[in-house]
């Protein structure tokens, strides 16, 4: 059967909805050329869990020990006999379970009181700062996971991948103009779609599409159209032939987010070359009726990060993944008078994983020491940044976040010298 240009897009039955984003770059009309790596690839992995919204960070690790915290949040504080201790200062969210076990095993790292100088309360400006690692908002707009990325030069399909991604668009972190990043809906959309009323056209419908895109030689588009349906093509049979031969080893959530590790567990495990994976969680700006919400999001973030622990564990390849949570504030100090709360600064990121060096790290934030009913901020977002980058990765952080930032000893494969200390836990932690 003979498919002709004007019959494909009459009939639009081969599609990706899914699609390989590379942002901006059709304003240019170009795509960049290939460039070398720049640094070598270690095989490490980080698995960034995004928690959109804003996390309230003082009822998720909850200072108990601190009669303040009580009196600012009368009406959504967690009473003391229901929290899980974590010592004598600090709990768990009861909902936390799975994230009690993986503390008490040495492998989950806390690093308080996270945000940046001037603050923003927007959520889109503040996650913007977040994503480019420029609270300033000088730099061009590219992610500073894509500045990673472009290191490792552009050989590899996949160097990252997005599940879910934002509503189908690529999360900013891992925009770059010289790597493709494949966003996954789902194993079943990320293929090739062949119109179900014809279905043993589906061969000469596909390869209508390649003639498509390999006849156009002249295009002011050519390059940027081929390699991104390249890299589709591939790693849409890649993820296709991974999902065909993986065997979890655990039972997933049946939660978007269980379904999206799964994924990233599939590609992990096929050894696909995967370095930076990226999962979103909504629904966390908790403005009212916190309480109900917040434990439910709590109860399917840990459930599902538990689930692709354990199942990379079974696997053996838990050693070279490193799972990181952030969101782009936290929540004020003060409840307020619809048992919620509003938009605030510092939050707590997690580190889970083998290679984690379990512990506090950064300073708890003072609930004496308030701006406005604002928790103040103790440690800067890329410092962090810089940790993964330079003590995981193993890749100089300087160029990517505009300067140097001391690291932390969150990883026990860390080598640098002469970053900030981590805090000895005090009774009754690890």
């Amino acid at each position: 059967m003979l498919v002709t240009r004007r019959q494909f897009i009459k009939s639009g039955v081969i599609l990706l909805p899914a699609i390989t984003f590379l942002p901006g770059l059709f304003r240019r009309g170009v795509i960049a050329p290939p460039q070398p790596a720049a640094v070598s690839p270690t095989g490490r992995i980080l698995v960034v869990v995004q928690q959109a919204g804003g996390n309230d960070g003082l009822n998720t690790v909850i200072p108990y020990g601190d009669g303040r915290y009580y009196d600012l949040r009368p009406n959504i504080a967690i009473p003391q006999q229901e929290v899980l201790t974590i010592n004598n200062e600090v709990s768990f969210h009861p909902n936390l379970p799975k994230f009690k076990a993986i503390w008490d095993a040495g492998k989950m790292a806390i690093v308080e009181g996270v945000g940046y100088p001037n603050p923003s309360y927007s959520h889109f400006q503040s996650m913007d700062i977040w994503r480019f690692a420029d609270p300033e908002g000088k730099s061009v707009k590219q992610g500073w996971l894509g500045k990673y990325l472009e290191m490792l030069g552009s050989g590899n399909t996949f160097g990252g991948i997005a599940v879910g991604g934002m509503g189908g668009r690529l999360p900013p972190e891992l925009y770059s103009p010289r790597v493709a990043v494949p966003i996954v809906e789902s194993v079943q959309l990320y293929q090739f779609q062949s119109d179900s009323r014809y279905p043993t056209a589906a061969a000469a419908r596909k390869e209508a599409l390649v003639s498509m895109y390999s006849l156009q030689k002249n295009a002011a588009y050519r390059d940027l159209l081929n390699g991104t349906f390249d890299a589709a093509n591939a790693s849409s049979a890649a993820i296709v032939q991974a999902d065909k031969f993986y065997n979890p080893a655990v039972v997933y959530p049946d939660t978007p987010l269980g379904k999206g590790l799964r994924i990233l567990a599939e590609v992990i495990v096929a050894d696909l070359g995967i370095k930076v994976g990226h999962v979103t969680i909504g629904g966390w700006d908790t403005h009212a009726s916190q309480k109900a919400d917040h434990v439910k999001l709590l109860r399917t973030l840990s459930e599902a990060v538990s689930a692709f622990y354990e199942d990379l564990k079974s696997h053996g390849k838990d050693g070279n993944v490193v799972i990181m949570t952030w969101s782009e504030f936290g929540r004020r100090a003060k409840s307020n008078a619809s048992d919620g709360t509003d938009h605030g600064t510092a939050v707590p990121m997690f580190f889970i994983g083998t290679p984690v060096k379990g512990g506090f790290y950064g300073d708890r934030p003072n609930l004496g020491a308030l701006s406005s009913d604002n928790l103040r901020f103790a440690v800067d977002f890329r410092t962090v940044y810089a940790t993964v980058l330079e003590e995981w990765f193993g890749a100089p952080s300087n160029g990517i976040l505009g300067k140097q930032f001391e690291t932390l000893p969150i990883f026990n494969t860390a080598t640098a010298s002469g970053g900030l200390p981590g805090r000895e836990p005090v009774s009754g932690s690890i």
